[in-house]
Protein backbone atom coordinates (compact mmCIF):
# COMPACT_ATOMS: atom_id res chain seq x y z
CA UNK A 1 0.00 0.00 0.00
CA UNK A 2 1.41 3.38 -0.71
CA UNK A 3 0.88 6.64 -0.21
CA UNK A 4 0.33 8.01 -3.85
CA UNK A 5 -2.79 5.40 -3.87
CA UNK A 6 -4.23 6.59 -0.95
CA UNK A 7 -4.23 9.83 -2.16
CA UNK A 8 -5.82 9.07 -5.12
CA UNK A 9 -8.45 6.91 -3.29
CA UNK A 10 -8.92 10.05 -1.21
CA UNK A 11 -9.35 12.70 -4.02
CA UNK A 12 -11.86 10.54 -5.35
CA UNK A 13 -13.48 10.15 -2.39
CA UNK A 14 -13.62 14.19 -2.00
CA UNK A 15 -14.59 15.15 -5.85
CA UNK A 16 -16.92 12.31 -6.28
CA UNK A 17 -15.21 11.62 -9.82
CA UNK A 18 -11.46 9.79 -11.11
CA UNK A 19 -11.46 12.43 -13.65
CA UNK A 20 -11.69 15.81 -10.99
CA UNK A 21 -9.44 13.48 -8.80
CA UNK A 22 -6.79 13.67 -11.32
CA UNK A 23 -6.94 17.26 -11.94
CA UNK A 24 -6.60 17.83 -8.30
CA UNK A 25 -3.15 15.56 -7.92
CA UNK A 26 -1.95 16.86 -11.54
CA UNK A 27 -2.51 13.01 -12.76
CA UNK A 28 -3.93 11.83 -15.80
CA UNK A 29 -7.41 10.27 -15.49
CA UNK A 30 -5.70 6.66 -15.92
CA UNK A 31 -3.12 7.26 -13.71
CA UNK A 32 -5.40 7.76 -10.85
CA UNK A 33 -7.52 4.36 -12.62
CA UNK A 34 -4.37 2.43 -12.13
CA UNK A 35 -3.67 3.94 -8.37
CA UNK A 36 -7.56 3.11 -7.29
CA UNK A 37 -7.26 -0.60 -9.11
CA UNK A 38 -3.99 -1.15 -7.35
CA UNK A 39 -5.32 -0.48 -4.26
CA UNK A 40 -8.66 -2.40 -4.89
CA UNK A 41 -6.45 -5.24 -5.83
CA UNK A 42 -3.91 -5.28 -2.84
CA UNK A 43 -7.49 -5.00 -0.06
CA UNK A 44 -9.24 -7.52 -1.88
CA UNK A 45 -12.84 -5.47 -2.11
CA UNK A 46 -14.01 -3.19 -4.39
CA UNK A 47 -13.50 0.91 -2.62
CA UNK A 48 -16.44 1.93 -5.24
CA UNK A 49 -19.55 1.81 -6.97
CA UNK A 50 -19.37 3.47 -10.65
CA UNK A 51 -22.02 4.69 -12.33
CA UNK A 52 -20.64 6.69 -15.61
CA UNK A 53 -18.60 9.54 -15.05
CA UNK A 54 -19.36 8.99 -11.46
CA UNK A 55 -18.14 7.06 -8.50
CA UNK A 56 -19.27 7.38 -5.08
CA UNK A 57 -17.57 5.34 -2.78
CA UNK A 58 -18.74 1.19 -1.12
CA UNK A 59 -19.58 1.19 2.27
CA UNK A 60 -16.08 -0.24 3.35
CA UNK A 61 -14.55 2.38 0.92
CA UNK A 62 -16.80 5.03 3.74
CA UNK A 63 -15.12 2.77 6.65
CA UNK A 64 -11.48 2.90 4.90
CA UNK A 65 -11.72 6.70 4.30
CA UNK A 66 -12.00 7.54 8.05
CA UNK A 67 -8.68 6.33 8.39
CA UNK A 68 -6.87 7.45 4.87
CA UNK A 69 -8.02 10.55 5.84
CA UNK A 70 -6.32 10.43 9.21
CA UNK A 71 -3.01 9.09 8.10
CA UNK A 72 -2.89 11.91 5.02
CA UNK A 73 -3.55 14.54 7.42
CA UNK A 74 -0.76 13.16 9.74
CA UNK A 75 1.94 13.33 6.74
CA UNK A 76 1.07 16.67 5.94
CA UNK A 77 1.83 17.72 9.85
CA UNK A 78 4.99 16.00 9.15
CA UNK A 79 5.52 17.80 5.17
CA UNK A 80 4.79 20.91 6.85
CA UNK A 81 6.91 20.53 10.30
CA UNK A 82 9.60 19.75 7.83
CA UNK A 83 9.44 22.78 5.71
CA UNK A 84 9.22 24.64 9.26
CA UNK A 85 12.62 23.53 10.11
CA UNK A 86 14.12 23.75 6.92
CA UNK A 87 13.20 28.36 7.49
CA UNK A 88 14.61 27.58 10.87
CA UNK A 89 11.27 27.58 12.76
CA UNK A 90 10.52 26.76 16.38
CA UNK A 91 8.37 23.99 17.76
CA UNK A 92 4.10 24.64 16.86
CA UNK A 93 2.00 24.87 19.52
CA UNK A 94 -0.58 21.83 19.31
CA UNK A 95 -3.79 22.37 21.11
CA UNK A 96 -6.57 20.41 21.37
CA UNK A 97 -10.04 21.35 22.45
CA UNK A 98 -13.83 20.93 22.36
CA UNK A 99 -15.47 22.54 19.97
CA UNK A 100 -17.29 25.37 22.76
CA UNK A 101 -13.72 26.19 24.39
CA UNK A 102 -11.98 26.06 21.11
CA UNK A 103 -14.77 28.44 19.59
CA UNK A 104 -16.03 30.80 22.85
CA UNK A 105 -12.45 30.60 24.80
CA UNK A 106 -9.49 30.19 23.19
CA UNK A 107 -9.25 33.06 20.59
CA UNK A 108 -9.45 35.32 23.19
CA UNK A 109 -6.84 33.89 25.36
CA UNK A 110 -4.68 33.75 22.54
CA UNK A 111 -4.78 37.06 22.35
CA UNK A 112 -4.23 37.90 26.05
CA UNK A 113 -1.52 35.61 25.57
CA UNK A 114 0.34 37.35 22.49
CA UNK A 115 -0.72 40.76 23.80
CA UNK A 116 0.94 40.19 26.60
CA UNK A 117 3.98 38.08 26.39
CA UNK A 118 2.63 34.86 28.02
CA UNK A 119 2.93 33.12 24.82
CA UNK A 120 4.04 33.54 21.30
CA UNK A 121 5.05 30.65 18.92
CA UNK A 122 5.44 30.89 15.82
CA UNK A 123 2.82 28.50 14.87
CA UNK A 124 -0.16 27.42 16.40
CA UNK A 125 -2.40 24.43 15.86
CA UNK A 126 -5.94 24.37 16.82
CA UNK A 127 -8.07 20.97 16.66
CA UNK A 128 -11.25 21.06 17.66
CA UNK A 129 -12.36 17.43 19.23
CA UNK A 130 -15.02 15.92 21.27
CA UNK A 131 -14.14 15.52 24.96
CA UNK A 132 -12.97 11.83 24.20
CA UNK A 133 -10.37 12.90 21.54
CA UNK A 134 -9.14 15.56 23.69
CA UNK A 135 -7.93 13.68 26.26
CA UNK A 136 -6.20 10.87 23.49
CA UNK A 137 -4.65 14.06 21.25
CA UNK A 138 -3.01 15.07 24.83
CA UNK A 139 -2.41 11.41 26.06
CA UNK A 140 -0.65 10.25 22.97
CA UNK A 141 1.30 13.44 22.33
CA UNK A 142 -0.48 15.11 19.48
CA UNK A 143 -1.92 18.11 21.75
CA UNK A 144 0.56 19.90 24.00
CA UNK A 145 -2.51 21.14 26.20
CA UNK A 146 -6.17 20.45 25.78
CA UNK A 147 -9.32 22.36 26.71
CA UNK A 148 -12.06 20.15 28.12
CA UNK A 149 -15.16 19.60 29.84
CA UNK A 150 -15.02 18.33 33.00
CA UNK A 151 -15.00 16.34 34.79
CA UNK A 152 -13.19 13.03 33.07
CA UNK A 153 -11.55 9.98 34.38
CA UNK A 154 -8.12 9.40 33.33
CA UNK A 155 -4.87 9.37 35.40
CA UNK A 156 -2.56 10.19 32.63
CA UNK A 157 -3.32 14.08 32.65
CA UNK A 158 -2.67 17.22 34.86
CA UNK A 159 -5.66 19.51 35.14
CA UNK A 160 -4.12 22.61 35.85
CA UNK A 161 -7.53 24.44 37.14
CA UNK A 162 -11.31 23.51 37.23
CA UNK A 163 -13.67 26.44 35.45
CA UNK A 164 -16.89 26.63 36.91
CA UNK A 165 -19.84 28.88 35.47
CA UNK A 166 -23.57 28.23 35.12
CA UNK A 167 -25.48 26.94 32.13
CA UNK A 168 -27.76 29.93 30.78
CA UNK A 169 -30.78 30.23 28.31
CA UNK A 170 -30.80 31.17 24.78
CA UNK A 171 -33.41 32.89 22.84
CA UNK A 172 -34.51 35.28 19.89
CA UNK A 173 -34.49 38.64 20.64
CA UNK A 174 -37.78 39.52 20.01
CA UNK A 175 -39.12 36.31 22.30
CA UNK A 176 -41.10 37.94 25.20
CA UNK A 177 -38.76 35.82 27.36
CA UNK A 178 -35.68 37.92 26.11
CA UNK A 179 -37.26 40.95 27.96
CA UNK A 180 -36.85 38.98 31.30
CA UNK A 181 -33.41 39.97 32.81
CA UNK A 182 -33.51 36.08 34.09
CA UNK A 183 -35.39 33.51 32.67
CA UNK A 184 -37.17 31.20 35.20
CA UNK A 185 -37.37 26.94 33.86
CA UNK A 186 -40.78 26.97 34.70
CA UNK A 187 -41.23 29.54 31.72
CA UNK A 188 -40.13 27.46 28.79
CA UNK A 189 -42.92 24.43 29.63
CA UNK A 190 -44.70 23.52 25.98
CA UNK A 191 -41.80 25.05 24.40
CA UNK A 192 -39.42 23.36 22.47
CA UNK A 193 -36.03 22.76 23.93
CA UNK A 194 -32.67 22.48 22.07
CA UNK A 195 -30.11 20.87 23.77
CA UNK A 196 -26.81 19.49 23.34
CA UNK A 197 -26.35 15.03 22.89
CA UNK A 198 -23.50 13.73 24.97
CA UNK A 199 -26.08 12.13 28.32
CA UNK A 200 -22.97 11.48 30.64
CA UNK A 201 -21.67 15.24 30.25
CA UNK A 202 -23.63 18.11 30.38
CA UNK A 203 -26.56 17.12 29.37
CA UNK A 204 -27.72 14.69 32.13
CA UNK A 205 -27.18 17.93 34.14
CA UNK A 206 -29.92 19.82 31.86
CA UNK A 207 -32.12 16.66 32.05
CA UNK A 208 -32.39 16.37 35.54
CA UNK A 209 -32.85 20.09 36.01
CA UNK A 210 -35.76 20.09 34.05
CA UNK A 211 -37.31 17.48 35.27
CA UNK A 212 -36.74 18.45 38.94
CA UNK A 213 -38.99 22.02 37.48
CA UNK A 214 -41.63 19.52 36.13
CA UNK A 215 -40.51 20.60 32.50
CA UNK A 216 -41.96 18.66 29.41
CA UNK A 217 -40.83 20.32 26.02
CA UNK A 218 -43.32 20.31 23.23
CA UNK A 219 -40.34 18.90 21.45
CA UNK A 220 -36.52 18.50 21.51
CA UNK A 221 -34.05 18.97 19.21
CA UNK A 222 -30.29 17.51 19.76
CA UNK A 223 -27.28 18.53 18.82
CA UNK A 224 -23.11 17.76 19.18
CA UNK A 225 -22.67 21.63 19.42
CA UNK A 226 -23.70 24.66 21.01
CA UNK A 227 -23.06 26.79 18.05
CA UNK A 228 -25.28 24.42 16.22
CA UNK A 229 -27.79 25.00 19.10
CA UNK A 230 -27.54 29.05 18.90
CA UNK A 231 -28.11 29.26 15.23
CA UNK A 232 -31.37 26.55 16.07
CA UNK A 233 -32.66 29.51 18.24
CA UNK A 234 -31.79 32.28 16.07
CA UNK A 235 -34.35 30.49 13.33
CA UNK A 236 -36.96 30.38 16.17
CA UNK A 237 -36.98 26.80 16.44
CA UNK A 238 -36.74 26.86 20.28
CA UNK A 239 -35.57 27.88 23.59
CA UNK A 240 -31.81 26.28 23.98
CA UNK A 241 -30.49 25.65 27.70
CA UNK A 242 -26.38 25.34 27.37
CA UNK A 243 -23.06 25.99 28.29
CA UNK A 244 -21.87 29.64 28.72
CA UNK A 245 -18.60 29.71 26.92
CA UNK A 246 -19.82 29.81 23.67
CA UNK A 247 -22.90 31.56 24.56
CA UNK A 248 -20.79 34.51 25.91
CA UNK A 249 -17.82 33.66 23.29
CA UNK A 250 -19.73 33.42 20.15
CA UNK A 251 -22.35 36.11 20.62
CA UNK A 252 -24.62 35.93 17.47
CA UNK A 253 -26.98 39.04 16.12
CA UNK A 254 -30.66 38.97 17.29
CA UNK A 255 -29.99 36.11 19.97
CA UNK A 256 -30.66 37.50 23.65
CA UNK A 257 -28.21 34.94 26.32
CA UNK A 258 -30.08 35.24 30.01
CA UNK A 259 -29.35 33.57 32.94
CA UNK A 260 -31.38 31.08 34.49
CA UNK A 261 -33.06 30.46 38.06
CA UNK A 262 -31.74 27.04 38.46
CA UNK A 263 -27.60 26.38 38.97
CA UNK A 264 -26.69 24.01 36.45
CA UNK A 265 -22.88 23.91 36.52
CA UNK A 266 -20.58 23.89 33.68
CA UNK A 267 -17.14 22.33 34.52
CA UNK A 268 -14.51 23.03 32.30
CA UNK A 269 -10.48 23.03 32.77
CA UNK A 270 -7.30 23.03 30.92
CA UNK A 271 -4.86 19.47 30.86
CA UNK A 272 -1.55 18.47 29.81
CA UNK A 273 0.13 15.48 29.72
CA UNK A 274 1.17 14.20 33.24
CA UNK A 275 4.14 12.30 31.87
CA UNK A 276 5.69 15.35 29.90
CA UNK A 277 6.85 18.76 31.51
CA UNK A 278 4.71 21.95 30.55
CA UNK A 279 6.72 23.92 28.37
CA UNK A 280 7.18 27.74 29.24
CA UNK A 281 4.53 28.69 25.87
CA UNK A 282 2.03 26.19 27.12
CA UNK A 283 2.03 27.61 31.22
CA UNK A 284 1.82 31.33 29.14
CA UNK A 285 -1.18 29.38 28.07
CA UNK A 286 -2.50 27.74 30.71
CA UNK A 287 -2.31 31.59 32.45
CA UNK A 288 -4.09 33.11 29.65
CA UNK A 289 -7.04 30.68 29.56
CA UNK A 290 -7.36 31.36 33.17
CA UNK A 291 -7.74 35.04 33.01
CA UNK A 292 -9.82 34.78 29.79
CA UNK A 293 -12.61 32.82 31.35
CA UNK A 294 -12.82 35.39 34.45
CA UNK A 295 -12.86 38.14 31.81
CA UNK A 296 -15.58 36.23 30.31
CA UNK A 297 -17.91 34.52 32.64
CA UNK A 298 -18.96 37.02 35.37
CA UNK A 299 -19.89 34.46 37.82
CA UNK A 300 -16.76 31.97 37.10
CA UNK A 301 -15.72 30.22 40.08
CA UNK A 302 -12.16 29.24 39.60
CA UNK A 303 -11.41 25.49 42.05
CA UNK A 304 -7.91 23.68 43.05
CA UNK A 305 -7.21 20.84 40.80
CA UNK A 306 -7.12 18.94 43.94
CA UNK A 307 -11.34 19.08 43.94
CA UNK A 308 -11.43 17.16 40.62
CA UNK A 309 -11.80 13.41 42.09
CA UNK A 310 -14.31 14.68 44.71
CA UNK A 311 -15.97 16.30 41.67
CA UNK A 312 -15.95 13.53 39.59
CA UNK A 313 -17.40 11.29 42.65
CA UNK A 314 -20.41 13.99 43.46
CA UNK A 315 -21.99 13.61 39.91
CA UNK A 316 -21.32 10.08 38.75
CA UNK A 317 -21.36 8.31 41.99
CA UNK A 318 -18.83 6.05 43.89
CA UNK A 319 -18.59 3.58 40.91
CA UNK A 320 -14.74 2.97 41.83
CA UNK A 321 -14.05 4.69 45.24
CA UNK A 322 -9.90 4.53 43.65
CA UNK A 323 -11.06 6.71 40.57
CA UNK A 324 -13.42 8.95 42.89
CA UNK A 325 -10.28 10.37 44.96
CA UNK A 326 -7.82 12.16 43.83
CA UNK A 327 -4.51 11.98 42.47
CA UNK A 328 -2.07 14.13 43.67
CA UNK A 329 0.35 13.71 40.49
CA UNK A 330 -1.73 13.55 38.11
CA UNK A 331 -4.26 16.11 39.59
CA UNK A 332 -1.83 19.00 40.95
CA UNK A 333 -0.38 22.03 39.56
CA UNK A 334 3.56 21.47 37.42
Amino acid sequence: MEIRQLEAFAAVVTTGSITAAGRLLGRSQPAITRLIQELEGELGFALFARSGPRVSPTEQGFLLYDEVEQTLAGLQQIRNRAAALARGEGRPLRIAATAALAAGLLPAALALAFRDGLCAPDQVEIHSLSPEQVVHAVLTGAAEIGLNSLPLEHRGVTVHWIGQAACVAAVRADDPLAAQSTIALADCRERRMITTQNPYRLRRRVDEALAHAGIRPAGVIDTNTSLNALTAVRAGLGVAVLEPVTARGVPLADIAVRPVDTDIPFYFGVITPQTRPASAPVLGLVDALAQASAALLPDLIQRDPAEHGALLQSLYGDTDTAAAKPDPQSLSHD
